[in-house]
């Protein structure tokens, strides 16, 4: 049974082996992902044609995620790189500080908008929650706190409101540069940190397409005001990512489950591609097996119809990347096997708005109903077997297309596999006999199976998906369409 639900897997030093890469594709790696946070253009560039080439060599095609950093509000450093802060004690974030110069009674912060983004009784949480402090006192340079939750605090770690509410723009000057790169790089999708509204993602994608690049969009859910307009942003967007550490803290980790399931269901309902990710299988950094917990995360993640699950550090630099990936791998395979993962209502009771989008509904209903054992969907841009990919189903979805570009943009989709195929004719049957016998090539069907085909009267149209036709492999003849 092929795997479903797609691995995006985060690259950085621990993957640059070229061996620990090979084990990673080979253990059922999806999807790449390239953090802005960390590392050179330069590195960036070179990590995704590495991994591009890696997975050519395995007759695999493998999608490219730039993730941009956004606005990141931290603290400055301290004077012996990090401090001991006492439940109770007064602590200190100051405009005005020495950015170098940071002891028990307080630090420096580059954000200089804070002072104005929080009042008397906020709390700010820094260090992803781990630090607490109860906001006493502000000035026009200085936040003067108390500390509720104490502990060790390093160097630049950073600082969120509790409720969100910090006026950061989503993309900094850092993030139009890295926007150029992407674009000159091709990546196939551009996630974009902090957004607050549709209007930072619509500001993403005009940077994009100004500087060349194609890829679709990634919305990263990590601000409550994000949750607040979760529907003008999924519409905005070409996938969402549900990026738990940010918005554990802003709204609390109770909060997290409804909403991450919440957000699953309506990307999926609005025919976008969603990610879950965030620490999903954490313990993995060190140690060569995942806990209960992360395995549960991860299956509750697939059972709720996320189309793929992210790893970050365990991968980028964890002591065990392509183990990591393996063990997704057998949990999604798993969880899969579950009856409610493959049977669904989606829109059911809903009108269609084009033509190729009822003919994907039609097929997917089709093809649980009778028993298919492969759709082909013969593509353009990719946007068929997406909305395909929206019903729950265990018949696996081919993507036959020319473009290297489509095959790269549905590797995210959940259930999706691309297939490279150009047509050598322009006559319909022998179209359909020629994407079948591609499908029997590979082993995914064989005589006797039904298979579905969808596919356009005009050829290489987009968005021309016109028709569906029923086939049984080894019956099929020359004539008609």
């Amino acid at each position: 049974m092929q795997r479903r639900t797609k691995i995006v897997a985060t690259l950085g030093p621990a993957t640059d082996d070229p061996k620990v890469l090979d084990q990673m594709i080979e253990a059922g790696l999806d999807v790449v992902r390239l953090n802005f946070s960390h590392g050179s253009a330069e590195e960036h560039r070179m990590r995704a044609e590495n991994a591009s080439n890696h997975a050519r060599a395995y007759g695999r095609h493998i999608g490219v995620l730039a993730d941009l950093q956004g606005p990141k509000i931290r603290i400055e450093r301290f004077k012996n790189t990090h401090v001991t802060l006492e439940e109770g004690a007064q602590f200190t974030l100051s405009t005005e500080w020495d950015s170098e110069g940071g002891t028990e009674e307080g630090v420096g912060i580059s954000y200089r908008e804070l002072v104005n983004d929080v009042k008397r009784g906020d709390t700010l949480l820094l260090d992803d929650g781990r630090i607490v402090l109860w906001v006493d006192q502000v000035t026009a340079s200085e936040i003067k706190c108390r500390v509720v939750v104490g502990g060790d605090l390093s160097n630049n770690k950073g600082i969120n409101r509790q409720g969100g509410g910090l006026s950061a723009r989503a993309l900094t000057n850092k993030d139009r540069a890295d926007i150029k790169t992407a674009a000159g790089m091709q990546v196939d999708y551009l996630a974009v940190s902090f957004p607050r509204s549709a209007a930072d993602i619509h500001e993403a994608r005009q940077l994009l397409r100004d500087a060349g690049g194609q890829g679709g969009i990634v919305a990263k859910i990590e601000r409550a005001e994000a949750v607040a307009a979760i529907e003008e942003i999924i519409e905005a967007s070409d996938a969402v990512m549900i990026a738990r550490g940010d918005l554990g803290v802003e709204i609390g980790d109770a909060g997290l489950p409804p909403v991450q399931k919440h957000i699953i269901r309506l990307a999926r309902t609005m025919n976008r591609v969603v990610i879950t990710a965030t620490q999903m299988m954490e313990s993995m950094i060190e140690n060569q097996i995942p806990t209960r917990a992360e395995v549960f995360d991860v299956a509750n993640a697939v059972l709720d119809g996320t189309d793929a699950v992210m790893l970050s550090a365990e991968t980028a630099s964890g002591k065990y990347p392509a183990k990591a990936v393996a063990a997704m791998d057998r949990v999604c395979r798993e969880a899969e096997k579950q009856l409610a993962v493959r049977i669904s209502d989606h829109r059911i009771n809903t009108e269609f708005k084009y033509i190729d989008e009822a003919i994907a509904m039609a097929s997917m209903y089709t093809a649980n109903h009778l028993g298919a054992k492969a759709i082909i969907a013969l593509t353009e841009s990719g946007s068929t077997p997406l909305w395909m990919s929206r019903i729950s189903s265990g018949i696996p979805i081919y993507a036959l297309t020319k473009h290297a570009a489509t095959r790269r943009k549905v590797t995210l989709y959940r259930g999706v596999y691309p297939v490279s195929f150009d047509l050598l004719s322009t006559n319909h049957a022998e179209v359909n006999k020629e994407a079948v016998d591609e499908l029997v090539r590979r082993g995914a069907v064989r005589t006797g199976d039904l298979v579905i085909i969808t596919k356009g009267d005009l050829m290489g149209v987009h968005g021309g998906t016109n028709a569906m036709k029923i086939v049984r492999v080894g019956d099929m003849v020359e004539v008609g369409a």
